[in-house]
């Protein structure tokens, strides 16, 4: 079985080491496994909720879509879009929106992280929280449930996300459903062995702490300034130096094989000095980064390639969420008119133009007749005449309660060509109608 696997990438920075780390270098990996459809996208819609700077969104989607490209994500073998080139998705959002009950809502962390920071500053409780924070959840929800991807590669902040897209998924198909399971339930993916590569001053590795390793942007010069800025302890060359713990280490192994390893914790433990060690870790790396940083400059200076594979990888997702959002119309109710049911009134009147009809009338002689038609005017039963009007009334009325019972001594006849069995049939619809 094929399994889908989606992750999204919020457009408000420029990549640096840790993500590479952490999150790029990981999902591509990941992407290349046997059995999976890979869907990535860039959560341009999500940028809007934290950042207000067009210019920034702007650049940091040209920076991420080079960089994830740069870095060996293959467009041709997965499904890389950007999350405003689809508009099915705010239209799931909506959808999802209506079955999404708000006290759920009230939960999320985020939400409630932004409230308990307003009511410790002495803020209202709601200050500056726009409905996009709020409804962040069902927005991301959306962007998992249109695709009904299998797995979904979070960090554990983000589990509680996904537990809410289920919850959401699981009330859409028993509201709605009708005993078919129109969502997949996503599960979250922790990448527990996933590095996470301390900054700098040894926090984790975050533009919040103004602690990165860029990677690309600067060149071999930003990256070699970066690395000489990383904190070592005060010992001195010649010294033994532990490299347990040492955040220009972790860094190192993240990009070393085993045997580098070994031999880089080898001399440190012999007394190598942290400038020779610095430079060893910004000769690693940038082995390693630098091939993809000609690729990177290359999409940056032609952002129309960038576009091109976008729009491409937009027709792709699109192949998939349109017909998909098509049958989730559908089962709401969003359908086209043609295709609604007639009203039980219009019924019943086109199955009473159905039945046979009886018709009374008087002729130029001033006789009194009735006759039975088929529902198309065939003749089935004739009357002989009748003195008074309701005489052949009292006979009508007769033949609509009694059916064909009424026939025996009934002053009528056949017409010709007339089988009895069809006449007996056309007075029991009659019959029936009556009930």
């Amino acid at each position: 079985m094929t399994e889908r696997v989606l992750t999204g990438i919020t457009t408000t920075g420029t990549p640096h080491l840790g993500n590479y780390v952490g999150a790029i270098r990981p999902a591509i990996a990941a992407s290349r496994e046997a059995g999976v459809e890979s869907f990535f996208f860039l959560a341009d819609f999500h940028a809007l909720i934290k950042c207000a700077d067009p210019a920034r969104i702007e650049r940091s989607r040209i920076e991420i879509a080079a960089s994830w490209i740069a870095a060996g994500l293959d467009p041709e073998l997965v499904t890389f879009y950007r999350q405003s080139d689809i508009p099915e998705t705010p239209e799931l959002t909506w959808l999802l929106t209506c079955v999404t009950a708000k006290g759920q809502m009230n939960r999320a962390h985020a939400y409630k992280a932004s409230v308990d920071a307003n009511e410790a500053a002495g803020e209202e409780p709601d200050a500056g929280i726009n409905m996009g924070l709020f409804s962040y959840p069902i927005l991301m929800a959306a962007d998992i449930l249109l695709f009904n991807a299998h797995r979904v590669p979070v960090g554990r902040d983000q589990v509680q996300h996904i537990e809410m897209a289920r919850d959401v998924a699981q009330r859409f198909n028993h509201v709605f459903g009708a005993g078919k399971e129109l969502f997949v339930l996503p599960q979250a993916e922790i990448e527990e062995a996933v590095a996470t590569l301390p900054g700098l001053d040894g926090r984790k590795m975050s533009k919040s702490y103004d602690n990165t390793v860029p990677l690309f942007e600067g060149g071999p010069k930003a990256l070699k300034d970066a690395i000489a800025r990383i904190v070592t302890d005060s010992r001195l060359p010649g010294e033994p130096k532990d490299p347990e713990g040492a955040h220009l280490v972790t860094i190192h192994d993240a990009f070393a094989n085993e045997a580098q390893r070994a031999s880089f914790h080898a001399d440190l433990r012999a007394g190598l000095g942290w400038g020779e060690a610095k430079q060893r870790v910004v000769e690693l790396i940038e082995a390693h980064v630098g091939p993809m940083r000609a690729k990177y400059e290359h999409l940056m200076a032609h952002p129309e390639q960038i576009e091109e594979i976008l729009l491409v990888g937009a027709r792709k997702a699109r192949s998939v969420a349109t017909p998909f959002l098509n049958e989730l119309r559908d089962a709401v109710g969003l359908r086209k008119m043609v295709a609604v049911a007639a009203p039980k009134a219009q019924a019943e009147q086109a199955g009473k133009s159905a039945l046979p009809v009886f018709k009374q009338y008087r002729e130029a002689d001033g006789q009194f007749y009735f006759k039975l038609t088929t529902a198309d005017g065939g003749l089935l039963l004739q009357s002989q005449a009748f003195a008074e009007g309701r005489e052949a009334g009292t006979w009508v009325k007769r033949f609509k309660q009694e059916g064909a019972q009424a026939l025996a001594g009934a002053p009528v006849e056949m017409a010709s060509g007339v089988a009895k069995a069809d006449v007996e049939a056309a007075l029991s619809a009659l019959v029936a109608a009556q009930d």
